[in-house]
């Protein structure tokens, strides 16, 4: 059923739409909400972290941290916020954000568009919390050293949060997805491994990669103790689309990336040897998708177009849904699906 208010966010323009919707989010606050959908089944835990559900709201949803408590109402498991930078930027020049209606997709360009690492951490701290926080943290566009910017990241995001994504994997940020191989990404993840004490450290990959470097990440997350691997980003492929904006640049994210998505968590779950949680992002909006992941080898799903199209009810009809899978298929909980078709 359409939410009664998707007709008006839809009659403005999508970036618009997108920042009211936070705003009357952070207004809510989550009051007189239920907190994070629940049952015996749902409850995982993943890195030392208990997750109240598997349902959680990707980054770049909420970029600033305004509306944690809104989100954790609507049913959330977890929350992560971001991408942070140490300093402001505004992104890249609009417009940036575009609807694909008929494709239940969305591309964007936005560009790390966010308020700075202080102003974020300050909310999260005030925030309160029903489930589990993430915080993604990036580097600035025009960084002199993005490693020292991750690593400052990591470490101030730390002393906060739950877990903490080293993001690596945004399109939209020029040379960013380098850091994703060889040395540069063995580098990278030693220093956040340092910084980010004893809280657990993810890292965000892009669908966009081949077998040979899905191993190279693989080998190094494993080697270096990276908690968690979040499969994936948007794509800056293009399968069959129909809407209009098809050929706007950006990373592309919604059902469309859903068989690729699909594809590289498979081959993530091939290359760790089931040695790392991980996390699905990427063309999930129905209970259905989200228990197909979690068969194929994730601990953990993501939303984030999906709530575009499919309205704030859309997190605790997943965890319903995936409820009634599990007991239907005899499972006592969502930890022992994890990997089911793989085994």
């Amino acid at each position: 059923m359409t939410h009664p208010l998707r007709p008006l966010l839809f009659a403005l323009p999508a970036e618009r739409a997108h920042q009211l919707t936070i705003a009357g989010l952070a207004a809510w606050r989550g009051v007189g909400a239920g907190g994070p959908a629940r049952s015996e089944r749902l409850a995982i835990t993943v890195a030392g972290v208990t997750f109240p559900n598997p349902v959680g709201v990707a980054a770049g949803v909420d970029k600033d941290g305004r509306a944690i408590a809104g989100l954790f109402g609507l049913g959330a498991g977890s929350v992560e916020i971001g991408t942070l930078t140490p300093l402001p930027q505004p992104g890249n020049p609009g417009p940036r954000l575009f609807r694909l209606v008929e494709d239940r997709a969305v591309v964007n360009r936005l560009g790390f568009n966010n308020g700075g690492l202080a102003a974020g951490l300050a909310r999260a701290r005030a925030a309160k919390r029903a489930g589990v926080l993430g915080i993604n943290v990036g580097a600035n566009k025009d960084a002199g050293d993005r490693m020292a910017d991750y690593v400052g990241g990591v470490g101030a995001a730390a002393r906060v949060a739950d877990y903490v994504t080293v993001n690596i994997s945004s399109p939209n940020t020029p040379g960013l997805r380098d850091l994703q191989h060889g040395a540069a990404l063995d580098e990278l993840l030693a220093a956040c491994i340092e910084a980010r004490g004893s809280t657990p450290l993810f890292l965000k990959v892009a669908p966009d990669l081949d077998w040979p470097q899905v191993e190279g990440i693989a080998r190094a997350a494993v080697d270096r103790g990276v908690d968690a691997l979040v499969v994936g980003n948007t794509t800056v492929t293009r399968p069959a689309l129909r809407s209009p904006y098809s050929a706007e640049g950006g990373g592309l994210s919604g059902r469309p990336l859903r068989e690729l998505a699909a594809h590289r968590l498979t081959d993530f779950a091939r290359a760790t040897g089931s040695a790392l949680p991980l996390i699905a992002a990427g063309g999930i909006d129905t209970g259905a998708e989200a228990y197909a992941r979690i068969r194929a080898g994730a601990s953990l799903v993501q939303l984030y177009t999906g709530l575009v199209y499919g309205g704030p009810g859309l997190l605790r009809r997943i965890a319903r849904e995936l409820d009634a899978l599990l007991a239907r298929d005899g499972f006592d909980t969502v930890a022992d699906a994890v990997g089911a078709d793989a085994r």
